[in-house]
């Protein structure tokens, strides 16, 4: 017998350790060559790592939320075959290891780049506790849980929102029907519940009260903690908000569909990016990023603009580059590639980081007005609100139309209340007069 060390590989450009954001395998536990045995997250992605030999685990490195540095013991492994301690480990790439299976349903179709992603994480042993998402709302009619998916001796394939969920209604996973692959995904667990009468489920009843849970902050919630609270701590944010007539713009766009070919499909976020790109060479102010450390205040000449998107396991924000170089066909195109990146955990370090602007969107949950959290160390972030069909008066008419207001909250260090109100103003122009933006 010998034992085998497994040290945390060079997992990225730059990065000095990473956080235990998912053990896979326990001390006494058999692992074998290949097989997951823990979930590291670094600055950029989570990335899975792999038993390099076959054996059981005597020691590990520490519990979920603590950092581990590069080059450090990750796992020790007792194998019957001679090894050394000081073996080399295998290098692993974040090319390599990123991805997983796509738990997310995507998000209202009209609304891309603004949405939903799952953490996925798949694994034969139990993974840990995460809070429970809300359920798909689409699920394949024909699934039935009439026969068990996976046999009682094969393990069970799910990420551990979909293992939280299911353990939260009370569910046996080995009794889900799988519908695509190798694992249960939330729309074969909603199939399962949908059909599930008569087959021993009761749902709970709608009064019961749950039972206190302690839900340990780590990962990519552990950094947006952290960040949200530093951007409101070092930032003095103000908000502006104002209501913009886009009845035009959605006739326009409507018809842009309606021919748009092999193209994508346009949504109202392109629209609003070219607006904000044509009318911010005349509000260097707001794209730009400062340094509260030097206390310098770099404007940039380019508009790479982030699209804060939600996930499953926190936000996230992927930024379009040279935004103001795209027409809003490119840039539906570019919204639609960055959200299945998230979607599927294969966003690129370089799609990542430093914006010089963000947009932030609820979609179709829009509500009345937001107040967005600056993404620090940026000024400004923009923030559409929900669509809705009001009338109102022109001249002495009586019309119809399609009404939405528009947020920007903004670094007060840099930005006063009427350069932003103003910025508002121009972007407005554009909107309601949706020919030119097309204009030279």
């Amino acid at each position: 017998m010998a034992r085998f060390t497994f040290k945390l590989p060079d997992i990225g450009e730059g990065i000095a350790e990473a956080e235990i954001v998912g053990w896979h395998v326990k001390v006494g536990d058999r692992v074998e060559e290949d097989q997951n045995i823990a979930d590291m997250m670094t600055d950029k992605a989570t990335v899975e790592m792999e038993s390099p030999v076959s054996g059981t685990v005597v020691e590990v490195a520490g519990e979920v939320g603590d950092q581990v540095a590069i080059g450090a013991m990750l796992v020790v492994i007792e194998t019957e075959a001679d090894a050394a301690d000081n073996a080399p480990a295998p290098a692993a790439t974040v090319e390599q290891k990123l991805g997983g299976a796509d738990e997310a349903e995507a998000f209202e179709a009209e609304n891309p780049g603004v949405e939903e992603v799952a953490e996925t994480v798949s694994s034969a042993a139990p993974a840990p506790a995460a809070a429970a998402p809300s359920a798909p709302q689409t699920s394949p009619a024909d699934i039935a849980p009439s026969a068990p998916a996976v046999s009682p001796a094969a393990p069970v394939l799910a990420s551990p929102t979909v293992r939280a969920r299911a353990k939260d209604l009370g569910v046996d996973l080995t009794q889900v029907k799988v519908s695509e692959g190798d694992r249960i995904r939330h729309a074969d667990l909603d199939a399962y519940l949908r059909y599930a009468g008569g087959q021993g489920y009761h749902a709970p009843h709608a009064s019961r009260a749950r039972a206190d849970e302690q839900v340990k902050v780590i990962g990519m919630r552990r950094r947006i903690a952290e960040n949200m609270a530093a951007s409101k701590r070092h930032i003095p944010h103000f908000t502006y908000v104002d209501e913009i007539d886009v009845t035009a713009l959605e006739e326009m766009r409507a018809d842009l569909n309606d021919n748009r070919g092999g193209r994508p499909k346009l949504t109202m976020l392109p629209f609003l990016i070219v607006a904000i790109c044509r009318t911010l060479p005349d509000f260097p102010m707001l794209n730009a990023r400062y340094d509260d450390e030097t206390g310098v205040v770099t404007r940039s000449g380019k508009v790479h603009m982030g699209i804060a998107a939600q996930t499953d396991a926190g936000l996230t924000v992927p930024v379009i580059r040279d935004a103001q170089d795209k027409n809003v066909w490119q840039l539906a195109g570019e919204i639609g590639r960055l959200a299945e990146a998230a979607r599927t955990q294969k966003l690129k370090p370089d799609e990542l980081g430093n914006g010089t602007i963000t947009v932030t969107s609820l979609g179709p949950l829009g509500g009345i007005a937001t107040t967005p959290v600056i993404n620090r160390p940026e000024v400004a972030i923009i923030g559409p609100n929900k669509i809705v069909e009001r009338p109102v008066f022109r001249g002495d008419d009586i019309v119809r139309a399609k009404l939405m207001n528009l947020s920007i909250s903004c670094d007060h260090r840099v930005v006063d209340g009427w350069d932003a109100a103003s910025y508002v103003q121009a972007v407005k122009k554009l909107l309601e007069t949706p020919v030119l933006l097309f204009a030279d």
